[in-house]
């Protein structure tokens, strides 16, 4: 068992508020079966009442498996990969890299998560890749990108690429790598993922049965249209309470 000392007391309300919600999102990420070891990667951008105008966020210490992650354990980083507390743990280059290019590019983005999933690696290895073909997938096609395979992600010469591949996007499919979500809130970017990563499962499940019949082409765009005009995105705020208390029950220990 890890001892990590609190840091409840020696940070403000909002940034303890956020590490909470960024270590039950790491658990929830476990208990879905969607982590993979201690890599990839989850980040949450501290809002400027705390950080001021300097980009900072929170991401997971490199070496804890996700079901371990507790809201102290979680470090502290400007955008220049630079520690802000005191942490034994390094972060992962590969990790920072990516999203911190996502935070710079999307200054709204309060989270971007981050998966090796076998179906959602599956899905971004296919030529076709996510294919319109279940209500799940018509979500992601409304907001979709792809960014191709230039191996493992720790040189900053990628970053550019990466940020003009994904524009606007929430949904972006890393080719030959994984999934990426990105979200106004850390409930936002986990309920994308939850469809993105159901909608690659189906898919998968799908190719394995027969022939597909796709959902009419008016339909995608039609809710590609929906989701470029609300602004609730998927409705995360509507499922957090409940995962929260998910957590809770079936991963207790997070916010400490």
């Amino acid at each position: 068992m890890l001892s990590i000392p609190s840091l409840k007391d020696s940070v403000s309300a909002p940034e303890w508020q956020l590490r909470c919600d960024l270590a039950a999102c790491y658990r929830l990420v476990s208990l879905y079966g969607w982590s993979d070891l201690v890599f990839t990667h989850i980040s949450a951008k501290l809002p400027e009442s705390v950080s001021g105008p300097e980009h900072q966020f929170l991401i997971n210490p490199y070496g804890l498996m996700f079901e371990e992650i507790t809201a102290s354990s979680l470090i502290k980083v400007d955008m220049q990969c630079n520690k802000l507390h005191d942490s034994p743990f390094p972060v992962n280059p590969a990790g920072f890299v990516i999203h911190s290019a996502v935070h710079e590019a999307r200054p709204e983005a309060g989270c971007v998560l981050h998966t090796h999933t076998r179906a959602g690696v599956a899905v971004s290895a296919q030529k076709g890749g996510v294919l319109p073909i279940s209500q799940q997938s018509t979500f992601v096609l409304g907001s979709l990108a792809y960014h191709g395979y230039e191996g493992v992600a720790f040189r900053d010469e990628e970053k550019p690429r990466l940020q003009a591949d994904l524009g606007e996007a929430n949904f972006l499919m890393l080719r030959n790598h994984g999934l990426l979500t990105v979200g106004k809130t850390i409930a936002d970017a986990f309920l994308s993922m939850y469809t993105f990563e159901n909608t690659c499962r189906i898919q998968i499940d799908a190719q394995a049965g027969g022939e597909l019949t796709a959902v009419n082409p008016q339909i995608v765009s039609g809710v590609a249209q929906a989701m470029r005009v609300q602004t609730g995105g998927l409705g995360g705020a509507f499922a957090w309470p409940a995962l929260l208390r998910k957590v809770q029950r079936e991963a207790p220990g997070y916010d400490s």
